[in-house]
């Protein structure tokens, strides 16, 4: 049986408003945070969205979960149209969709017990009341990622960094979601701490049958969790293959690089190992560059990168690539 799109998401687009001036603001332009992002989920798949700090990854999901409003493009969770919902038709889609914030402290309330904050989605959505039953929730949800129940009266900073990420993964996991955006949930973390957290997440959405998106800069992380893999560049997604396919032949240039950049523990191959080293830096997102935005600092550009921006085209099964170098 072939498995069902959970999350689709069409020609997304996020731009903010530069303005000039603190009285009398004037608006000079605009950061193409996200630009005409495509893209599908399927359900029970993990997603890996991955690039440079600053491309748009985290703009990405605040933007399908609704924490910031998109300039244009649509969002379609179970077939319906997320930008249409409000008001209870909006809260009832928040219980689907939850999130993992990048940082596990500055995410939690300071003021809140564990227990406290884990049930606090639940008493939001009125769908708890009872004390007994809060405290017995909490302390099955601590106990799910593998938090002892006594850590249901200790305050963030009790906590050590993998601690904390797993009360936020518990909070993402109290009203029983379907699809959960991970905001780069290991980059503040050790990296043993990181396969903690990785194995967890993985046993997780075994047991429930969870959806993700998982966001990370970290090519080597997203490559142990993720089905299928999307690279994004100045906003907008340059390739967009299986895990295994991107790794073993990647084909844009910009996904090249960041693969040849993955240290390997052996000096011996790193050493025989083509490395290909990006000149220039990031273009601005507020003025990118015509055509191709990648071509600045690509050193196989042609006259056409330059002109016309390249689609995303399937140059191979379930490989999409948007590279004039693969259209020719």
């Amino acid at each position: 049986m072939k498995a069902v799109n959970l999350l689709e998401v069409k020609n997304l687009k996020k731009y903010f408003t530069v303005k000039k001036g603190i009285i009398f603001s004037r608006d000079i332009g605009y950061i193409k945070a996200v630009d005409n992002v495509s893209f599908s989920i399927r359900e029970g798949e993990t997603l890996g969205l991955v690039g440079e700090s600053g491309c748009g990854k985290t703009t990405t999901g605040r933007v399908i979960i609704r924490l910031l409003p998109a300039t244009s493009g649509e969002v379609y969770f179970d077939g319906e149209n997320i930008f249409n919902l409000k008001g209870n038709e909006l809260q009832k889609l928040r219980r689907k969709m939850q999130i993992i914030f990048q940082d596990p402290y500055a995410s939690l309330n300071p003021r809140m017990t564990a227990g406290e904050i884990v049930v606090e989605p639940l008493i939001v959505h009125k769908l708890i009341s009872n004390k007994k039953e809060k405290i017995e929730k909490a302390r099955e949800l601590l106990e799910m990622v593998g938090l002892n129940p006594y850590h249901i009266n200790c305050y963030p900073h009790e906590f050590s960094g993998g601690q904390r990420q797993r009360i936020g993964v518990a909070r993402a996991l109290a009203l029983n979601p379907k699809l959960i955006i991970a905001d780069e949930p290991v980059s503040a973390l050790d990296v043993s701490i990181q396969a903690q957290i990785i194995n967890l997440l993985q046993d997780l959405q075994e047991k429930f049958n969870l959806t993700y998106l998982f966001i990370a800069h970290d090519l080597s992380v997203v490559k142990h969790i993720s089905n299928r893999i999307a690279v994004m560049y100045l906003g907008k997604i340059v390739e967009l293959a299986l895990s295994d396919d991107l790794y073993r032949s990647p084909m844009h240039p910009y996904t090249q690089a960041l693969l040849s950049a993955i240290p390997i523990p052996d000096p011996e191959i790193m050493q025989k190992r083509e490395k290909v080293i990006l000149t220039g830096d990031v273009p601005s997102p507020m003025n990118p560059p015509s055509g191709c935005y990648f071509h600045p600092r690509c050193n196989k550009k042609i006259k056409i990168c330059s002109e016309e921006e390249p689609l995303l085209k399937e140059i191979a099964k379930d490989h999409l690539v948007a590279c004039h170098l693969l259209s020719l």
